[in-house]
């Protein structure tokens, strides 16, 4: 799942789901230096999703101690003078539950084969094994827990100044040349078409069903069915000659 080009879309809608926590996103607004360094920050977290999905046992384990490290370090106050501390097991959950209900409904959208019911849930156990081994105290293990624990952090989400910030850089302002902004955008368009209208409300998203289903979806079905195809050329030309 991790290898289709529907990764693109649901890294999107994962970040975007995860602003909508004060404290998570007091973390990333303070520590992850996503606009001085926004190339950065995603090689490092590309290099985690790498690492996990199709490393070996002992590079994952070392990948996963490393953020581990980090997230030791990762501590202030959210927007509302809440002290918050990345090693949080409750707060992990959180980042854990945004990137597994957004990747898997990015793949069920726009992926050329969706997963089956029982494949999906596999997903959700196979996900939750590094989410335990980085500090998440039991992960849900299948589809059904997966979207209960999301609906369980309703309460707790809300919009803050950082949020829109951060949103607005990352749809309106990507640090991408000019030529290359309309591609991104059709990307992110189908990102934004994965949140649930209560989230893209909060974000000041258009929150239109009917919006989402006959502009926002096709246009990320299409742009991701051409970054698939993309992809598939680069890899053609990286096979040796016969």
């Amino acid at each position: 799942m991790h290898a289709d080009a529907a990764m693109f879309p649901g890294g999107v809608a994962a970040l975007l789901l995860q602003m909508l926590h004060p404290m998570a996103m007091a973390g990333v607004a303070g520590h992850s230096g996503y606009r001085s360094d926004p190339w950065g920050r995603l090689q490092r977290t590309s290099t985690y999703l790498a690492a996990t999905t199709f490393g070996t046992v002992e590079h994952a384990t070392a990948t996963i101690a490393q953020v581990r490290a980090v997230h030791e370090r990762v501590r202030g106050k959210d927007a509302f003078g809440r002290p918050y501390r990345a090693s949080d097991p409750h707060l992990l959950m959180w980042v854990h539950v945004a990137e597994a209900v957004s990747f898997l409904r990015a793949h069920q959208a726009y992926a050329a084969a969706p997963l089956t019911a029982a494949e999906a849930d596999t997903y959700v156990a196979q996900a939750g094994v590094s989410a335990r081994l980085l500090g998440v105290l039991d992960p849900p293990t299948d589809v059904a827990g997966l979207e209960a624990v999301l609906e369980g952090f309703r309460p707790e989400l809300e919009t803050t100044p950082a949020a829109r910030d951060a949103a607005r850089f990352l749809l309106a302002e990507p640090p991408l040349p000019v030529a290359s902004r309309p591609g991104y955008w059709a990307i992110a368009a189908g990102g934004v078409a994965l949140l649930e209208p209560w989230a893209r409300q909060m974000l000041d998203l258009p929150a239109s069903p009917r919006l989402s289903r006959s502009v926002l979806r096709p246009v990320g079905r299409i742009s991701t069915a051409g970054v698939r195809w993309a992809m598939a050329g680069v890899q053609e030309e990286r096979q040796p000659a016969a």
